[in-house]
């Protein structure tokens, strides 16, 4: 495997960190002797001494918290500004996001990181660019995520399904999908041409009172905040329309 490493002068050690989730990974995996070789041989290959290999044995590769292995290698690796040697990103963190995180938190102590398997070397500018591209990667899966939620939450709101616990204003439940009460959606009608016409919050909330108009609740009390949480989520079923 070659690495294009840049190394910085300060640097004179590395620290490993080796996992494995299971007894059967270990005999018929990569055990935890051959990530640790692995990672003595590349430290070896930059002139580094291993300062300390850090292990989680039996453990997922859950929420990274929950390893204490990890959690001293990452502190490690910060206090020493030594690059975090990992066999790969699989053995340190389950997600592209954690692994991200993780990255963020060497950074910021000066430490680089180092993933073999992916032949990753924050220590290089290419590694670097490698492992911003992994971030992009990332934050666009994330961006995909939430326009598919968005969309799917308004195709539900359009078929008049229940998406929440609390049922709306301006609706009641029949069975699994919620039916328009015709009183309640002539005062939300009024609420959004008040807001076109530029009255305020707390003015229709006075006027809705003043009216004795009742909430889902019951009650005659109306909250500025509840006027514009209605308003908006009225204006959202628009759009989606």
């Amino acid at each position: 495997m070659t690495h294009i490493s840049v190394m910085r002068t300060t640097q004179k050690a590395a620290v490993g960190y080796v996992r494995v989730s299971t007894e059967r990974q270990a005999s018929e995996g990569v055990s935890l002797d051959a990530q640790t070789a692995r990672i003595r041989s590349w430290a070896a290959g930059q002139g580094l001494e291993v300062a300390a290999v850090h292990v989680d044995a039996g453990l997922s590769g859950g929420k990274a918290a929950n390893r204490p292995g990890l959690q001293a290698a990452l502190a490690d690796a910060c206090k020493r500004r030594a690059p975090l040697v990992v066999y790969s990103l699989s053995r340190m963190a389950r997600s592209t996001k954690d692994a991200l995180a993780i990255a963020e938190r060497l950074e910021k102590s000066g430490a680089d990181l180092v993933s073999l398997s992916e032949s990753i070397d924050t220590t290089s500018a290419a590694g670097k660019m490698v492992f911003r591209m992994l971030a992009v990667l990332a934050e666009f899966e994330r961006d995909l995520v939430s326009e598919r939620t968005t969309s799917a939450l308004a195709f539900k709101r359009r078929q008049g399904e229940r998406i929440s616990g609390k049922i709306p204003y301006g609706y009641r439940l029949e069975g699994r999908s919620l039916v328009e009460v015709p009183a309640q959606q002539d005062v939300i009608r009024i609420i959004l041409e008040w807001r076109a016409r530029g009255i305020s919050l707390r003015a229709i909330a006075a006027e809705l009172e003043a009216r004795q108009i009742p909430r889902q609740n019951g009650s005659h009390v109306w909250p500025s905040n509840v006027v514009l949480m209605i308003a908006r989520r009225a204006a959202k079923l628009r759009e989606a329309a």
